[in-house]
């Protein structure tokens, strides 16, 4: 074997010292396994779950409407019949914290003519407030009783949930179960079966807030007969569900 040249030699031995002095862990060559996922089929359930309560919330928009020549005559006619009406909701059981008031407002009123500026012929107040009450049952006496007092403008009632997360609860559930029970179908048809759940995404919700309110010019009608009957009668809160699911 011929004799290795004294440069190869020299720089084999600086190759060798060079790597001598480096770190340990810069001397193995590192390695990242990627991620497998789960081994199955992946399966996507829109689901709805539905619960059904009885509204116990009632919520009533009621207001005084006084027009007179001047701001201030209308503005004092207004808070005069704003005041027997507070009062009347006193008398009724209402408590302070369930009475705010929405809107305050004065405005000019105007008559128009042709090739003519607009001329101020009064002036219109409106004071109005948001009512609500748990006992359901008396929302037409309390109709009865705002018109009564003065009120002359008059939206609802709106039923709704006071406590709708319960009913959220139970239609979460319920939808949960429809899924399952959906992926259940579908897997058996494909000849597999459910390996777990992987996600799960509420994509909406309604918990019977909102109601359905009764138009304004029905209720001002029925208020001017000698007793309005308001019907609680059922509402639906439901949750939408898209569920994720593993099949093997």
């Amino acid at each position: 074997m011929p004799p290795i040249p004294k440069r190869t030699v020299t720089t084999l031995a600086l190759a060798a010292a060079m790597l001598a002095g480096m770190p340990a862990t810069a001397q193995v060559a590192q390695t990242v396994e990627p991620m497998i996922p789960a081994a199955g089929t992946i399966l996507d359930v829109r689901a709805e779950g539905k619960t059904t309560r009885t509204p116990d919330l009632a919520t009533i928009r009621a207001g005084v409407v006084s027009q007179a020549a001047t701001a201030a005559a209308a503005l004092g006619d207004n808070a005069q019949r704003m005041a027997r009406v507070l009062a009347a909701l006193k008398r009724a059981g209402i408590a302070a914290r369930d009475i705010a008031t929405a809107n305050v407002g004065l405005s000019p009123q105007y008559r128009y003519a042709e090739n003519q500026p607009p001329v101020v012929t009064g002036y219109q107040a409106t004071n109005s407030v948001a009512i609500r009450f748990r006992d359901v049952a008396r929302a037409g006496t309390i109709l009865d009783t705002l018109v009564a007092q003065g009120a002359n403008q008059i939206d609802g009632p709106n039923l709704s949930l006071a406590d709708p997360d319960a009913a959220l609860d139970e239609a979460r559930v319920d939808a949960v179960k429809r899924a399952r029970a959906k992926a259940e179908l579908y897997a058996r048809a494909a000849g597999m079966s459910i390996a777990r759940i992987v996600s799960i995404d509420e994509a909406g919700q309604n918990d019977g807030g909102g109601g359905n309110p009764m138009p304004m010019m029905m209720v001002r009608k029925m208020a001017a007969d000698s007793s309005t009957q308001v019907s609680a009668g059922e509402t639906d809160v439901t949750v939408s569900l898209s569920v994720r699911f593993l099949l093997k």
